[in-house]
């Protein structure tokens, strides 16, 4: 019952597989059902060994297990024995039919195998009586054959001396059609044969009428090859023939380069009659000379919005065409010419294939080193011209044609690159790519200067133009320092419209340069990709030899406004040195950094080679605009000095009458410093002061205590009387603070006020104690003091400084005056009120 309940469902997968498993484990079969190499058991009770023994392993199981144990043995056995038994049959089962086609087959294969061996017995019979037939008929052919072999030998050496003898009339009938291929293919079959056998007369008369043929063929082929007319194919198969004529192959391409040389000569010659016509204008020799100015001054002062650049009125170039046609005409007639020379060559003298006696004489490394000597000479006359044509573009207006133009010259170059490697044309190309540019960058730093010189001097014409608004008119005591022209409603009329009319130009003046420049680094720019245009031309080209070296321009032409007339041959307007430092201060602030950023970012700038720091610049500018303030401090006070000087020395203040009011020349100088406060003011901040006593007006006769002390003594002073009253003011001269008239300013308001009137006061103090004094000279004396007391207080840090210096100079009349009387403190409000 077991085996039939195994055998029910002989389909299972499971039941298979582990059927298939026993019965490889009997058979001693690994996976791939080959024979696992494993060593034999020889141990008896090994019941899957072959050595096993029944007997040894039955005692052995009696000696070693109980009665239940050898009960459970033997229940397993048997359950494996019908487990194995049903396997079998199962495996008989599904195979039945396999055996059955098995058995089919191999009793058709035995049936097969007999007709082909009837077959093959057959066919050896056949071929053995094809062997038999075949030698017969040879050995009945074989006198025939032998007589065949001999005529035929005949028959070629018939026609071998037959078509020597034909050889000199076929040459003249190839002559005569053009065939020259076929002639010297003709003679080149005859030739050593005809060479062989010259002692014979026959072929010695052959010989010389063939060589008589080819020697005119020959110099119809030098002829031909002379001509150049014919196609490239034709000239091509002309120098092969020459070739094979053994003509040699030196003689041969200094011919063809000779030929070339004269057709490229003659399109040299169209360029450069191009420009030696025409010779660069005086007028163009300077770029920034008077014909890069503007046609207005006025109007140009007058226009801070106007952002066109102003090199655009500089004249073009005085050739017969501009640079872009000039380049594509070299480009389209020599370059052009020259790659196709440079082809042609290459296809006759160099890539051609040599055979036979021509391949062992080489020819194309000859030929190579001629074709780069001859296209070295050519393009070096070439770009001669081509830079001298380059050097005619001294307007900087339009950028655009000559980065168009270069950029077609270098493109055109690389032809010439591929169509011969190793050459330095292309190279040389590029270095006057380079050297364009550079002399490009120089022209617009030139520019640039000569529009900064020329803003200038626009703004001094403003500067000294007639003021009719009430901006100006406000200042106009201030000596013609403000104001602009009288003319255009637009017209800058005061100092920060005149500053931010000039930074403006100039800022934008700057942006345009670098936008006609940036053209040179432009992504559709061939050469813009070369190692020099992405690094060396933006960080020293653009950065350093323009921006830094226009900003540094800026800052040395400002500080030589501080020169002194002499050295100038003229004086500069207070008003400018003003301007100026502001600008340079502006500059130091935020103009400088904001360029440099511009163009680092618009250039892309990378910092591989050293460059000047912002820090550097910014430092640059601060002292250019601290040397024209400190210079603007001394102008001023200048101006003001010179006026109280004159004032003092041309006074006889010995014999002069009482005083009744102020001095004129005092009334001047108060209207002039309250100018100069108005004018400082429009540009710099109001400054810190220190606190003000309430009485600052009224504190005159305070004051003058060292004069009220002199004047004490000096109604005393007698010989007997030790005390001097110049000791006195040195002595209160010891208590006070030292005052340096010459010192730096800050950039305020207050700080600029008080160097000039630092520098009035002591001259006033100066020229007083060089002249001598009566009692109604010392009385006008203190009431000029006084009055500028009333006013100057106002314009410095420390009201103290002023009453310091009028008490100095008070002090100092008396201390000159022959009858020191003062006047009495009341009197002198009173006359300094009405005046």
């Amino acid at each position: 019952m077991d085996r039939e309940a195994e055998a029910v469902d002989p389909a299972d997968p499971s039941r298979k597989r582990r059927v298939h498993g026993m019965l490889k484990l009997y058979y001693g079969l690994n996976e791939e059902g080959k024979a696992a190499d494993q060593p034999e058991s020889l141990d008896p009770c090994d019941i899957n060994g072959p050595h096993f023994d029944p007997e040894v392993y039955l005692n052995k199981l009696r000696r070693e297990c109980s009665l239940g144990e050898l009960m459970d043995q033997e229940s397993c056995m048997v359950k494996q024995i019908r487990s194995l038994d049903s396997d079998m049959q199962t495996l008989v089962y599904e195979n039945y039919n396999k055996f059955i086609s098995a058995t089919d087959t191999i009793r058709k294969m035995k049936n097969d195998f007999k007709k082909m061996e009837d077959e093959m017995d057959c066919l050896s019979a056949n071929m053995a009586a094809i062997t038999e037939f075949s030698a017969c008929i040879s050995g009945t052919l074989q006198d025939q054959h032998t007589q065949i072999t001999k005529l035929s030998g005949v028959h070629t050496l018939l026609r071998k001396l037959q078509f020597l003898f034909e050889l000199p009339a076929r040459l003249n009938k190839c002559l005569e059609l053009q065939a020259y291929a076929q002639a010297v293919s003709s003679h080149r079959r005859a030739r050593c044969v005809l060479q062989q056998y010259s002692h014979l007369p026959s072929f010695k008369g052959i010989q010389d009428d063939c060589h008589a043929i080819m020697d005119k063929l020959a110099q119809e082929l030098r002829q031909k090859f002379r001509d150049g007319g014919s196609s490239a194919k034709d000239l091509s198969e002309c120098v092969e023939l020459l070739l094979q004529l053994d003509e040699p192959a030196e003689e041969l391409c200094d011919k063809f380069l000779s030929h070339a040389r004269s057709r490229l000569e003659t399109d040299l010659q169209g360029l450069e009659a191009e420009i030696r016509p025409y010779p660069s204008a005086p007028a163009e020799s300077d770029a920034s000379g008077p014909s890069a100015r503007r046609p207005s001054s006025a109007a140009v002062a007058g226009s801070p919005t106007d952002n066109s650049p102003k090199t655009s009125a500089l004249p073009s170039p005085s050739s017969k065409t501009d640079i872009l046609e000039f380049i594509d005409r070299g480009c389209n007639e020599f370059v052009s010419s020259l790659c196709l020379v440079i082809t042609s060559y290459q296809e006759l003298f160099i890539n051609h294939a040599q055979k036979g006696e021509l391949a062992s004489k080489n020819i194309p490394q000859m030929a190579n080193g001629k074709l780069h000597i001859f296209v070295d000479d050519l393009a070096a006359r070439y770009f001669s011209l081509v830079e001298r044509r380059i050097q005619e573009e001294k307007g900087v207006g339009d950028n655009s044609l000559l980065v168009r133009a270069l950029d077609r010259f270098h493109r055109r170059l690389q032809a010439v690159a591929k169509l011969l490697p190793g050459s330095a044309v292309p190279n040389q190309g590029t270095e006057i790519v380079v050297r364009a540019a550079t002399e490009r960058v120089k022209q617009y730093l030139s520019a640039l200067q000569s529009f900064y010189m020329d803003s200038l001097t626009d703004v001094r014409q403003a500067l000294a133009a007639p003021r009719l608004t009430v901006a100006g008119a406000s200042v106009a005591a201030g000596g013609g320092l403000l104001g602009g022209p009288a003319s255009g409603r637009d017209a800058p009329t005061s100092l920060p419209e005149l500053l931010s009319s000039l930074s403006a130009s100039i800022l934008n003046q700057i942006k345009s340069v670098l936008a006609s420049v940036h053209l040179f680094t432009a992504k559709d720019i061939t050469f813009s990709n070369k190692p020099y245009f992405k690094g060396e031309f933006c960080s020293q080209g653009v950065r350093e030899s323009l921006v830094v070296s226009f900003i540094k321009f800026v800052c040395q032409s400002s500080r030589q406004f501080c020169e002194t007339a002499g050295d100038k041959g003229g004086s500069t307007p207070p008003a400018l040195l003003l301007l100026l430092s502001r600008l340079c201060l502006d500059y130091e602030t935020s103009t400088i950094s904001y360029i440099l950023t511009l163009t680092d970012e618009q250039f892309l700038v990378q910092h591989h080679s050293p460059v000047t720091a912002v820090t550097a610049l910014c430092a640059e500018a601060r002292e250019a605009a601290q040397k024209l303030l400190n210079h603007y401090v001394k102008v001023q006070g200048l101006i003001i000095s010179q006026m109280l000087r004159k004032s003092v020395e041309t006074r006889d203040w010995v014999n002069t009458i009482e005083p009744r009011n102020v001095r004129a020349v005092m009334k001047r100088v108060v209207e002039d410093t309250t100018s100069i406060d108005v004018q400082v003011g429009l540009l710099y901040e109001e400054g810190v002061r220190k606190a003000h006593s309430s009485d600052s007006s009224k504190r005159t006769f305070s004051v003058y205590s060292s004069s009220r002390q002199q004047a004490r003594y000096a109604a005393s002073y007698t010989p007997s009387a030790p005390m001097d009253t110049n000791l006195l003011s040195n002595i209160h001269k010891l208590f006070s603070e030292r005052i340096d008239i010459f010192s730096s300013v800050e950039f305020n308001k207050v700080s600029v006020m008080t160097g000039i009137i630092k520098i009035s006061l002591k001259t006033f103090l100066e020229c007083v104690r060089l002249r001598t004094f009566g009692r109604y000279g010392l009385q006008q004396i203190q009431v000029d003091c006084h009055y500028l007391q009333m006013y100057l207080w106002r314009f410095v840090s420390d009201e103290n400084l002023v009453h310091f210096l009028l008490d100095e100079i008070v002090g100092s009349t008396a201390h000159r005056c022959l009858d020191p009387a003062p006047m009495e403190q009341s009197v002198i409000e009173v006359i300094c009120e009405r005046g």
